[in-house]
């Protein structure tokens, strides 16, 4: 199916503690469609679609659980620090997620005037291509720490090592078409996605 022109694909990202999910939260308490790449990432691995039977043939059945569905776990402790392995098992899924989402936004472009994408490394991933115009939901680091402390209640060395696992929020802001600011409170935060989506509707 090709996609309706008329719609606007818009791609959605941001950095650990950024407070991406704060926004995707009120967009879709808005009406409208937030696509979630990582809910298609569990989608694609479910037994019997081809990502499925594509890792357990490369990485085998012990990381199966007894119902044959992959267990995430084992399979996460395996690439965790084998650089190879984790290239190996996104190249496998990565495809399929694209694949699967662009599907659903072209079946939705019929329907809707804008639609969303929630995509964590979708700069990193040189995924902007797919993509009318990329938002950023921006923090500043110290804040970005703070909230992952608060959130997921690790220490400051646990949370400055997840923030520089990623690549730096202030290099996407460079290449992104329209920065959110979360660095303040929610009121502002939400006249931003306001301004920003009568912005981007009637572009």
């Amino acid at each position: 199916m090709m996609r309706n022109e008329k719609c606007k694909f818009i791609g959605l990202t941001g950095g650990i503690g950024s407070g991406k999910s704060t926004v995707t939260e009120y967009l879709k308490s808005k009406g409208y469609i937030v696509i979630d790449a990582d809910v298609l990432a569990k989608t694609v691995v479910e037994p019997g679609e081809k990502a499925y039977f594509d890792i357990v043939s490369e990485f085998g059945e012990v990381i199966l659980n007894n119902d044959r569905s992959i267990n995430r776990k084992m399979l996460g402790d395996i690439i965790f620090n084998d650089i190879a392995l984790r290239k190996k098992l996104n190249a496998i899924v990565h495809p399929e997620v694209r694949r699967l989402m662009m599907e659903l936004l072209h079946e939705f472009s019929y329907h809707n005037e804008v639609l969303f994408a929630d995509i964590p490394l979708l700069i990193e991933s040189d995924l902007m291509y797919m993509f009318d115009q990329v938002w950023l939901v921006y923090a500043p680091e110290d804040i970005c720490l703070n909230r992952i402390i608060e959130r997921d209640k690790v220490g400051m060395e646990e949370a400055l090592l997840r923030i520089r696992a990623q690549m730096p929020i202030d290099e996407k802001k460079i290449v992104s078409d329209l920065i959110i600011d979360n660095s303040t409170d929610e009121e502002a935060l939400y006249r931003q996605i306001d301004q920003a989506l009568a912005f981007s509707i009637n572009k």
